[in-house]
């Protein structure tokens, strides 16, 4: 056994590289993942349910977007495959996690707009146009609450954030606390558990 989590800067876990495939919108992913990222052997349940039930942008969207603790890269690869135009911030503190990315964004054609980045390494004054994220729960409450402080704000005027949130790991107090700090929140859709938040100014 090692200490690696998926939040792990480092994972020292043996990568074992293999594919994991799923469909979105009518259109099959063939994505590579690897040991001691997030949902190695699969698409996580509540990113599929994200995916799913979420509003993906629209074809003409030109961004930039954000994906926030992005693993192997699936929902990065998603955005860009559907939004041809723009760039995509796919950003993690597992540098595993990012040169996945980097190479899955390849694999779906997507990698001149897919920027694979450790979380201080996106340029301060980048604001999105919409930010997406199966938030790392784990990482505890407190820190969960930093980050969402931290990359909330950079949503644009008009920008939309979706989350996904499994109800028992406190999804419901989760929507009350960005209530409570001033944000717009709808439950879009629950599912399977998860509810998927959407988020605006």
């Amino acid at each position: 056994m090692t200490g690696d989590h998926y939040f792990t800067a480092e994972p020292t876990t043996p990568a074992r590289p293999r594919e994991v495939e799923f469909s979105v919108a009518g259109r099959d992913y063939t994505l590579t993942s690897a040991g001691g990222v997030f949902s190695a052997d699969r698409l996580d349940p509540g990113t599929a349910v994200l995916l799913r039930k979420a509003e993906l942008p629209a074809a003409a969207e030109t961004g930039p977007l954000l994906d926030i603790g992005c693993g192997f890269g699936p929902i990065t690869c998603v955005l860009a495959t559907v939004s041809p135009s723009a760039t995509v911030w796919a950003v993690d503190v597992n540098e595993r996690a990012r040169a996945l990315t980097t190479a899955n964004a390849a694999r779906v054609g997507a990698a001149d707009r897919v920027r694979a980045t450790a979380p201080d390494d996106v340029p301060a004054d980048v604001t999105f146009s919409q930010i997406w994220s199966n938030p790392p729960i784990h990482i505890g409450k407190a820190e969960l609450h930093g980050l969402l402080l931290r990359w909330l704000p950079r949503l644009t005027p008009d920008g939309v954030a979706w989350l996904v949130v499994a109800r028992h790991l406190g999804g419901d107090s989760l929507h009350r606390w960005l209530v409570e700090q001033g944000w717009q929140v709808d439950r879009h859709a629950s599912q399977k558990g998860y509810r998927v938040l959407r988020v605006t100014r």
